[in-house]
């Protein structure tokens, strides 16, 4: 079995942030993610995709919307956004917020509502 090599964070890197953007299709994955590292107030505006999305939240509090429904999420807490519901996420902690956002698609899509 072929050995698939690390890939480096700074080859995934949003820029000079400390968010990772990690597209499945080029390395073989049929999923992709994002790994947010963010401050408090800080989070996506309102957007949606045509696939489930999955958040863990690895340190930290965010407070996610999705939908109509509002609800806190913790370190250890997993959340799902289904297809085309629109959702974001804020960072309504005192200190950092660490999440994995898991796109359900070896390409990521999504539509901003500031753009629709």
């Amino acid at each position: 079995m072929a050995t698939t090599p690390a890939i480096p964070a700074d080859s995934i890197r949003v820029g000079d942030s400390r968010t990772l953007r990690f597209e499945g299709a080029p390395h073989g994955s049929n999923v992709s993610f994002f790994l947010v590292t963010s401050g408090p107030g800080q989070g996506p505006g309102l957007h949606r995709h045509p696939y489930d999305e999955t958040w863990t939240i690895l340190e930290g509090e965010a407070t996610i919307v999705v939908g109509e429904d509002s609800f806190v999420a913790r370190a250890g807490d997993t959340a799902v956004a289904p297809a085309d519901a629109w959702h974001r996420f804020t960072n309504t902690g005192t200190g950092t917020l660490r999440i994995v956002c898991i796109h359900a698609s070896p390409v990521m899509i999504q539509e901003f509502a500031e753009q629709s």
